[in-house]
């Protein structure tokens, strides 16, 4: 028997339209969440200097980056209920001021447990940012319009990844931790005026219908049907898989790795993070484009990623000799470029297996996998670490036990995900020909 196939979703009656109004307001709130990128990821070019300013160890570094997305993680849920109830401007508001004020505490900090503080501020802040984008997108432009808005979406992060990379890279070094970081904190402020000002949660003529809310009760209903979905649950494991690697790489222990373990110096490692960055942006494009032309494009992009991630980390880690040579590092750098717009993938299962009442909900199912992966790794990394002297050989073969566990869900729920996505497929076809003219 075939597997069932996962088609191009049609335009739905009651679309929006998308344009140029459309591009602003969506515009908006990326620009939000690409400044959240910028302070969520800052640790990552400050990890050595943090170590040396708040004089701790790896796992004690780890816990930077480890309590941050604890904070994301366990928020995720929350904060696609709260955009699913109170829309996209007050949730995104709400967070700009959090990571805002979180940026400025961590800047402050006079010691490590105030730092840690700001540092959970900053990420429940920025737990709120990119989901309500998602949201945004699927309010102002057409579904089909969907896997290339997502795909942008996390394009924008990572040129907020390389704005962290390399400008505040080069101000942490030539004006100092405190300076740099505060001074980084006005472009939340410039964000917040714009969201206050210019955002809109809908187009006129498309405000969503009325739907009750009931407390706790609503909570367990909007959660429960959303994971019974087998598409939100694939895409919770698709985004588990594919995005860690390069979040942890990039959010705290690339730096460290590419110094210590590999020799080069600073301003090397921070060429070649940059280069992840930039293969991220180009291949986000290039997946957005693939999916919405070829929608059943997206399971082999997300194991083909998984697949040749494994494949370049292995080869860095067992290399012969005390460092890997530089074109294997450009290899493995590049490749980790594509962890991203893979895990963007995973909400393009969620999406058309939810309708718009929970798409937030959903969304926020989703974007729990990589975190809650990225976490677990950033924690065994810098554990490991400690136990074997710095052994980053040892500590990084804990990327292969998180991508094996995601591989077996995958290939466990993707024919239940397809079965289900065609007779919602079919489903709306029918009620497309049925709607009055």
């Amino acid at each position: 028997m075939s597997r069932p196939s996962l088609s191009s979703p049609s335009a739905l009656p009651g679309d929006p339209p998308g344009g140029r109004r459309a591009l602003t307001v969506w515009g908006i709130g990326v620009s939000v969440y690409f400044v959240a990128v910028i302070f969520r990821t800052s640790l990552g070019v400050a990890g050595l200097d943090a170590a040396d300013r708040f004089h701790v160890s790896a796992s004690a570094l780890s816990t930077f980056s480890i309590l941050q997305l604890l904070v994301y993680a366990g928020m995720q849920i929350p904060v696609g209920l709260l955009v699913d109830r109170l829309g996209t401007k007050k949730v995104l508001t709400l967070g700009v001021v959090l990571f805002t004020a979180g940026q400025i505490g961590f800047a402050l900090a006079p010691s490590y447990g105030m730092a840690l503080a700001s540092r959970a501020l900053l990420g429940c802040g920025d737990a709120m940012t990119f989901i309500s984008v998602l949201r945004l997108g699927t309010r102002w432009f057409p579904a089909r319009r969907g896997p290339l808005i997502a795909q942008f979406a996390g394009l924008a992060g990572m040129a907020g990844n390389l704005v962290s990379t390399l400008v505040l890279a080069r101000l942490l070094h030539g004006v100092g931790w405190t300076a740099a970081f505060a001074g980084s904190s006005v472009a939340g402020l410039v964000v917040l005026v714009l969201t206050l000002l210019f955002l809109k949660d809908h187009p006129d003529g498309h405000e969503p219908e009325p739907f009750p809310h009931q407390g706790a009760a609503y909570v367990r209903r909007q959660i429960a049907a959303s994971w019974r979905e087998p598409g939100t649950r694939l895409g919770l494991w698709v985004h588990f898989t594919t995005q860690f690697p390069a979040m942890v790489f990039l959010l705290l222990w690339g730096l460290p790795f590419l110094v210590e373990a590999q020799g080069l110096s600073r301003a090397t490692a921070g060429d070649l993070l940059t280069l992840v960055v930039l293969s991220n942006m180009v291949v986000g494009l290039v997946y957005g484009q693939i999916v919405a032309r070829h929608h059943a494009a997206r399971l082999p992009l997300a194991l083909g990623t998984v697949l040749a991630t494994a494949a370049v980390w292995a080869t860095t880690l067992v290399y012969p000799g005390e460092h890997a040579p530089m074109w294997l590092l450009i290899v493995l750098c590049a490749v980790l470029g594509a962890c991203g717009p893979a895990s963007m993938l995973g909400f393009d299962f969620a999406r058309p297996a939810n309708p718009p009442e929970r798409q937030g909900t959903a969304s926020g199912i989703t974007n729990m996998g990589g975190f809650v992966t990225s976490m677990t790794t950033l924690l065994a990394v810098g554990v490991l670490l400690d136990l074997t002297n710095d052994n980053y050989r040892i500590a990084f073969s804990a990327v292969f036990v998180l991508q094996a566990l995601g591989l077996t869900q995958i290939f466990r729920l993707r024919a239940r995900a397809a079965r289900r996505e065609r007779e919602r497929l079919v489903a709306s076809r029918v009620e497309t020909v049925h709607v009055p003219a």
